[in-house]
């Protein structure tokens, strides 16, 4: 799938002597979730220093520049970003770093406030300044607020104060304090390395690279503080009193195979998956191709439990990154083109079932079915591991608005059939991908394709809405 926006990728290491080495290569294991901006801050327990820059994490620090022997310290925290609120700048890379009455502190968050615009609103009428356009940064000014100050827990009370989804990953001098939202919609884990030292990640592909062993998840609305004690935990919301709505969609593409994500290996969820779309939608064929990287897992279900051979029709080229990341349409399809190939000998005069993990506006879609005719395949039928996209994300995935999402355009099968020019199209059944996880279904959040959100969304949520004001200034300039 390759017409939507990601996510962020977040990592903390306390009391290594390599932590800020380790970070870099957990970061480079979580590139998949943001390609946009990296940064890494660190901590020798008095004070905190912070580099950011625009890019891949091999870019931003890369060799020759002694950048992370300037950042050596034995706590560090990574992140990874594209951008869900604020627009791709150096002013909203993270960790975002900053200063107020209890000293410094270090902030990397993955999700999405769905408040945050009208906490700003708040804030800045009572004359705080903001110098990023990201949603993070409202955290920063909630933490300095006096009455939150004296609180027993102050970062407990200011995370009751958010709305929508959010893993954190704080860095104070002395410690890392990491939390995630009372849905648990954005996956966080913890880990510990073979020299004993804690840390956290968005997935556990990240512990793995720093050959870290896999302890638990942070659970919904836990925090935790790694810290010259260890590792200890509170809650910021009562457990069990809140349903959990972990994002599906982390299984559906996000996040990477080798990864445990709420409990389940991706790879094994996918697979299954992909055996569910084959009994729901069978179709004589003669190869099973997937639209790597993301439609692979679910390929091999679909010919497993189909009986039709597997085989790679698209060879991807890994010097071209995800292909959401290029801001306009045409800069997309050309993205689509160079990153798949097509294997002419796999598909040439052979009915060819084509499964990816989800199709958004379609539009790269029909580029990659156009390209498979081209190449002398007799049938084209594709089949899609998840239901149709219907409505937008509003928890930390940059889905297109309702007028450019393809199944909310076209309800009609018929019509998405033609669009895409293929001889058949299935989509997954809800209960299907739902029935291919572990937990019960009500614990996972399916909004974008059943428009039920847990979050009730009460006002316009827009991913520039933070920008609003240097917007105006501008339409007043031109006035």
């Amino acid at each position: 799938m390759t017409d939507k926006k990601e996510e962020c990728g977040l990592f903390g290491i306390y009391g290594d002597p390599q932590a800020v080495h380790k970070a870099y290569f957990a970061m480079h294991s979580l590139q998949h979730r943001g390609q946009e901006s990296a940064g890494i801050a660190s901590s020798d327990g008095d004070y905190i220093q912070c580099f950011t820059g625009m890019g891949q994490v091999s870019r931003v620090f890369r060799a020759g520049r002694g950048i992370l022997e300037r950042l050596d310290n034995s706590i560090a925290i990574g992140h990874v970003r594209y951008s869900t609120t604020g627009s791709s700048s150096p002013i909203n890379a993270q960790p975002f770093l900053s200063e107020y009455s209890r000293g410094q502190v270090a902030v990397a968050h993955n999700g999405n406030l769905i408040n945050a615009s009208l906490l700003r609103d708040e804030y800045e009428a009572y004359g705080h300044i903001f110098r990023t356009t990201n949603d993070t940064e409202i955290i920063v000014h909630l933490m300095a607020k006096p009455t939150h100050v004296s609180k027993p827990d102050p970062l407990g009370h200011v995370l009751n104060h958010l709305q929508g989804a959010f893993s954190l990953v704080f860095l104070f001098p002395d410690r890392i304090e990491a939390g995630r939202d009372p849905f648990g919609i954005r996956p966080l884990c913890i880990g510990k390395t073979q020299d004993g030292a804690y840390c956290v990640a968005s997935e556990t592909c990240a512990l793995d690279a720093i050959e870290a062993e896999y302890i638990r998840d942070v659970e919904p609305g836990e925090i935790v503080t790694l810290d010259h004690r260890g590792l200890t935990s509170r809650y910021f919301v009562q457990p069990g009193t809140v349903t959990p709505a972990h994002c599906i969609f982390e299984h559906v593409y996000f996040a990477k195979q080798s990864s445990i994500i709420f409990g389940d290996n991706v790879h094994e969820v996918r697979k299954r998956s992909g055996a569910r779309l084959a009994r729901e939608y069978p179709v004589p064929a003669d190869v099973v191709i997937p639209v790597p990287d993301s439609g692979t897992s679910a390929a091999i279900g679909y010919a497993a439990e189909s009986n039709i051979p597997f085989d790679m029709g698209f060879v991807r080229s890994h010097y071209i990154g995800r292909s959401f990341i290029a801001p306009t349409q045409i800069m997309r399809d050309m993205a689509v083109k160079l990153k798949l190939t097509v294997v002419k000998n796999a598909v040439r005069g052979k009915r060819v079932v084509v499964v990816d993990d989800s199709v958004v506006r379609g539009t790269t879609t029909r580029g990659k079915i156009k390209s498979l005719r081209q190449a002398g395949a007799k049938e084209v039928h594709m089949r899609v591991a998840c239901p149709p996209v219907k409505y937008p994300c509003f928890y930390g995935v940059d889905f297109p608005t309702h007028e450019e999402l393809l199944a909310n355009q076209k309800t009609d099968m018929e019509d998405i059939r033609q669009f895409l020019g293929v001889d058949s199209i299935g989509y997954l059944s809800l209960e299907g991908l739902l029935d291919s996880a572990s937990l019960p279904s009500d614990h996972y959040c399916a909004a974008c394709w059943s428009g039920r959100y847990p979050i009730p969304i009460n006002s316009a949520v827009n991913k520039f809405s933070m920008e609003r004001h240097q917007m105006q200034l501008f339409e007043d300039i031109e006035l």
